[in-house]
């Protein structure tokens, strides 16, 4: 086990966690007299409200996931560490991490918890390997291979049967990401894919958004979730609402539907965008400092975004439950600048003025090109002009000149023209996780060569 600590005696900052907590605390913390060490499991930054448009072949990975490294590389106090996080001991004040087969211990003066969430598949885990959530950079990559493999799969069947289940896709939830998911596949199925086969007509293809829920983007309100659904509706996405989901597998999905009534839609292809669940890191918290969890693991904070009997720990983003704060990027963002503000003024000997207070700067979803549905305060908008303003904010949220440009080319390219640009797939990129769990608990990668080959770990099956 290595010991990853500052050189110096500085109060030293651990940060858990890359996404919108994690680094704008860091950030935030550029010109305090602190070591900071950032540990998170990838090594970028994840854009995750844009994830869709990665699945979609709007935009490359490397848009929406710009390098940790490379934010930080002249942040001279901030040091990144790339592992996972396995223990907190929050007595002995220290953080244990694991690299492939390396394990790395890191002692901590202040420590703040930004390790996001997960997709929940509300105590079915096993639908993941039929229907991958919108998490990761890979659950993205593997759901593009998905959606453009099912057309390429459709052109080459020849029982009708078969195309249809192959042209029909479905995702469940109705909030903000699937909205955007579901209109973005009827985007590319009905305007941008029509010319590029022979055999399939993809205008003959079903988008099924489905959720238990009675409402599309129920947050929005009734006026904005109906202008949605009256959108989703024009643009050919069959609503199917008030459905929940029973069961999953590689050829279909089975629904129950309000009245009782169970029901099997065939389709190849589903997207998972319903429910999250906070990092296990939550529980491991709340064991020990003996808080409260709610039903999707999030730790039950101070107002003051610390831990019950441990000031010197934050909870900030996805992972803390305060006031029913929603999961979203501008509540992690403000919880790390927060966290950032009540460690500086402690370590300049001042009280923290106030409890956390979040400013909600409204909510948006997209629909489809020129459409989305915007929330802010009291105003309620739709159509082109909360299009514009969703274009704009995401924008502004990217990280890094370069890919701002890059990501307004390319949704010039698709919005106003026809084309996709990245819609590269390969069958690593949907089998290899699959590929991966076959392999089972004990198989354990390391970069070192081994000392005696093991032949017995993988089965015929199993080398693809």
């Amino acid at each position: 086990m290595s010991t990853n600590a500052p050189s110096s005696e500085r109060h030293h900052v651990v940060v858990i966690g890359s996404g919108f907590g994690g680094l704008f605390a860091t950030q935030a913390l550029k010109n305090a007299d602190v070591d900071i060490t950032l540990v998170a499991k990838t090594t970028q930054h994840l854009f995750q409200p844009l994830l869709y448009q990665v699945a979609t072949g709007i935009l490359s990975e490397g848009e929406i996931a710009p390098s940790t490294r490379e934010v930080l590389n002249r942040q001279d106090n901030a040091t990144v560490v790339l592992s996972e996080v396995t223990r907190i001991d929050l007595e002995a004040r220290t953080v244990t991490a694991k690299l492939l087969d390396r394990h790395h211990y890191l002692s901590y003066d202040s420590l703040i918890v930004a390790a996001g969430a997960g997709q929940s598949y509300f105590g079915n885990d096993h639908f993941a390997e039929f229907a991958p959530g919108m998490k990761s950079i890979d659950d993205a990559l593997e759901l593009r291979g998905r959606i453009f493999g099912s057309f390429e799969l459709a052109e080459v069947a020849d029982d009708p049967t078969e195309r249809q289940r192959l042209m029909t896709f479905v995702v469940v939830g109705a909030g903000p990401t699937g909205v955007e998911m579901a209109g973005q596949i009827a985007e590319l199925s009905h305007r941008t894919l029509r010319h590029d086969f022979r055999r399939i007509d993809t205008r003959d293809t079903r988008v099924i958004l489905l959720d238990f829920a009675p409402t599309v983007l129920g947050a929005f309100g009734d006026h904005l979730g109906g202008k949605a659904a009256d959108k989703l509706r024009d643009i050919g996405v069959e609503l199917q609402l008030g459905s929940k989901v029973v069961n999953v597998d590689a050829t279909g999905i089975e629904v129950e539907d309000s009245d009782g009534t169970h029901r099997r839609i065939d389709s190849v292809c589903k997207v998972w965008a319903a429910g999250v669940q906070a990092s296990p890191l939550g529980k491991m918290l709340a064991d020990q400092s003996g808080a409260g969890v709610d039903r999707a693991g999030r730790v039950m904070v101070n107002p003051d975004l610390t831990l019950p009997g441990h000031p010197e720990v934050f909870v900030v983003g996805d992972m803390m439950a305060l006031d029913k704060l929603p999961g979203v990027a501008q509540v992690a963002i403000q919880g790390g600048r927060y966290a950032a503000k009540a460690i500086k003024a402690r370590l300049a000997g001042q009280p923290v003025s106030e409890p956390f207070h979040y400013h909600d700067k409204g909510s948006m979803a997209t629909i489809s090109r020129f459409s989305a549905v915007a929330s802010i305060g009291k105003i309620r908008l739709s159509g082109f002009i909360a299009w514009v303003m969703w274009l704009a904010v995401h924008l502004v949220y990217i990280i890094g000149f370069k890919s701002r440009i890059t990501t307004l080319l390319h949704w010039a390219v698709s919005f106003v023209g026809r084309g996709r640009s990245e819609r590269t797939m390969t069958q690593q990129q949907v089998f290899a996780r699959m590929a991966l769990q076959h392999l089972g608990d004990d198989f354990q990668p390391s970069l070192e060569r081994p000392t005696k080959p093991d032949t017995t770990t993988l089965t015929g099956r199993e080398h693809l």
